[in-house]
């Protein structure tokens, strides 16, 4: 029998920068066991060019990859999400669309580094520090015993990388 694929989306409000690292550091790292996606509450309708510009310096993919509203991941057609992380403190308060499915969901607030305002060297840290804290707590997820952890169990571990 085939490993399943776990369908997690990553959240933001603009969708522009941290969930845009996140979906890309997944689809990367996710073993062909997770898929990443990511949406915003309030898309901002393009990606942040300091995150592409990261992404294709760390030699990962960037086609494809898009501002977009969370509603598309609530619609019938959607894939069945098996986790929704939410990656910024707006789009954690704020009320989500129903999804199908119950999928478990975790808060892993990071600040957002396309607020940073000041030098270009100042920018690419504030990026580059978003990317490192998404890898690590990304290694985390795609290290996690997921089939052999029950609904609560995975919900706890899920928070507790939201915390590092």
């Amino acid at each position: 029998m085939s490993e399943p694929t776990y369908n997690v989306l990553f959240l933001c409000t603009g969708n522009s920068a941290r969930s845009i690292l996140a979906e890309a550091l997944l689809n990367d790292r996710g073993k062909g066991l997770f898929r990443g996606f990511s949406a915003g509450s309030h898309p901002t309708g393009k990606v942040n060019p300091w995150a592409l510009d990261l992404l294709a310096r760390a030699g990962l993919p960037t086609e494809g990859l898009r501002s977009k509203a969370w509603d598309e991941f609530a619609a019938p057609e959607a894939p069945k999400l098996d986790f929704i992380l939410t990656v910024c403190d707006n789009a954690a308060g704020e009320v989500c669309p129903v999804w199908p499915g119950r999928p478990i969901t975790a808060h892993w607030g990071l600040p957002d580094p396309a607020a940073v305002e000041g030098t270009d060297g100042e920018k690419v840290a504030a990026f580059s520090d978003t990317y490192r804290a998404l890898e690590r707590r990304i290694s985390l997820l795609v290290n996690l015993p997921v089939r052999s952890l029950d609904r609560m169990a995975l919900g706890r571990r899920l928070r507790e990388i939201g915390t590092l």
